[in-house]
Order: C-alpha cells, then sequence, then structure tokens
C-alpha cells in the first residue's frame, strides 16, 4: 500500500513553488488556491501519543486545491522516537472535497483521501500509507463552530503490520466575538497487532483546549489543550509515560 512519495513529493513542491511566484489572480484563472501553515509546539502529538519524547517541534504545510474539488498537500514535522533516526516526518497527501446538499440547511462537506506517513531520513522503512473519509459540518448549535468527523484505515500501522481502523470525532467553537473558542477531540484506535506500550491492540485519545485568534495578526493562533491516552503506564519508563499520559500542550500557529 505504498505509492512513489520521492515522485509525488518533488511534483507538488515543485508546483506549489511556481504557483507561489504567481499572481493570485493567475491561480484563479486556472482554477487553483493555495494554502499553508507553519507552527510551533511544545510537544507534537499524534492521536494522543508524543512524536518527539514531548519535546517541541516546528512543523509546516501547505495544500493546493483546485476547484474541482481535488487537492494535494505536503506537510512536515521534525520527530524524535528514542534512536538515532528518523529525525524528519514529511506526509505527503491527495484528496478529494465536495459540499453534500442533504438538505436546504444540512450541507457538510466530505472529504476523501489517502496520505503517507514519511520518515525520508529513516534507515529502516518507517513510512506507512493511510486511506480517511471525513464529514464536516458548519455552524453546529453555535455559528461559526466546526464538528468533524472521520475514519482512517490502513493495512500497516505505524509500519509493524496489521489492519487498523481509526475513529475520531471534534469539535470546535468561538465564544462569542471575545477571539477564543474551544476545541474538544476524541478518537479510538483498534488493530490487528498487540504493539501498544501496555500490550493491547486498542486504545483512545483525546484532547480538550482553548484557543484564540490574534485580531491584530490575521491568521495566527495560539493554542492551550490537554491531550492523552487511556494506554496503561504501569512499568514504563518516565519518558514513555509522560508522552501517553495526559499533558499540557502549547501551540502557535500561522496559517496563510
Amino acid at each position: 500500500m505504498k505509492f512513489s512519495t520521492k515522485a509525488f513529493t518533488f511534483a507538488v513542491l515543485s508546483a506549489a513553488a511556481t504557483m507561489t511566484m504567481a499572481e493570485d489572480n493567475a491561480l484563479s484563472k486556472l482554477g487553483l488556491s493555495f494554502s499553508g501553515s507553519a507552527a510551533v509546539t511544545s510537544d507534537y502529538r499524534f492521536r494522543g501519543m508524543t512524536q518527539t519524547l514531548s519535546d517541541p517541534a516546528v512543523q509546516a504545510g501547505f495544500t493546493l486545491s483546485h476547484s474541482s474539488g481535488l487537492y494535494a498537500g505536503l506537510w512536515g514535522s521534525n520527530v524524535n522516537f528514542g534512536s538515532s533516526d528518523p529525525h524528519l516526518e514529511l506526509d505527503p497527501s491527495i484528496g478529494f472535497a465536495t459540499p453534500l446538499a442533504l438538505s436546504a440547511t444540512f450541507k457538510p462537506t466530505l472529504d476523501i483521501g489517502v496520505i503517507e506517513y514519511n520518515y525520508p531520513s529513516a534507515t529502516d522503512d518507517f513510512n506507512w500509507t493511510e486511506f480517511y473519509a471525513k464529514l464536516i459540518f458548519a455552524d453546529v448549535l453555535v455559528k461559526g463552530s466546526s464538528l468533524l468527523t472521520n475514519v482512517n484505515y490502513t493495512n500497516d500501522w505505524a509500519a509493524v503490520g496489521g489492519n487498523s481502523w481509526n475513529f475520531n470525532v471534534g469539535y470546535t467553537v468561538p465564544f462569542g466575538e471575545t477571539g477564543f473558542g474551544g476545541v474538544a477531540n476524541v478518537g479510538y484506535t483498534t488493530m490487528d497487532e498487540k504493539v501498544l506500550a501496555d500490550g493491547e491492540d486498542n486504545y483512545v485519545d483525546w484532547k480538550v483546549g482553548v484557543n484564540y485568534g490574534v485580531k491584530s495578526i490575521p491568521g495566527l493562533s495560539a493554542e492551550l489543550a490537554a491531550v492523552g491516552t487511556n494506554v496503561d503506564t504501569d512499568g514504563l519508563s518516565n519518558s514513555v509515560k509522560r508522552g501517553l499520559e495526559t499533558g499540557a500542550v502549547f501551540t502557535l500557529t500561522k496559517t496563510f
């Protein structure tokens, strides 16, 4: 379930470099739009589990979208799994997003695609591919809020083999016109292989926090959240415990 990440990454980077040098109206004529983000975080947590031994991470990504709904993206971060390598994660993705007019007022966005978690600096093959399907609902209960539901599937979880499913529900909501907002997320992952730190084959992860959009700097936001899992950490080292148990994570993000 691998695809050529080197070729895809080169193609996306080349396209993005060309498009960013063009003016907005030139992009529009091609039906293209470009977006991206850069972030610093106190701990890179993936589905509740640290990817940096609870150390900070610098992250960046971009997406090149077409008016048809097709898009291609690339996202990267430093990582640290406690070994000499890898130190870099670089995730290319391709997908398709479209609104679904289920009723006059019920119009979620369907987003389906494939992503590869790619570690180009690794000596061994850490890469693995995952398919995803998302439904995104806007203005749920409160204007400006968003409800995300998604299902992910891979037959090679974390490159250790075995089928794995991840189910996730997330909700973001603004607190009036204050610039502050809330975020809550819960996920459930199950797999064929018992490869978790506690010897189990499934776990729950969560995230609850607050965020703030800086009004004077468009696209700049800060988030403070409690992130954790229900993985049993008895008998594990303190560093491993810290990366699995609930901890505070601060993230500063700039979108463009």
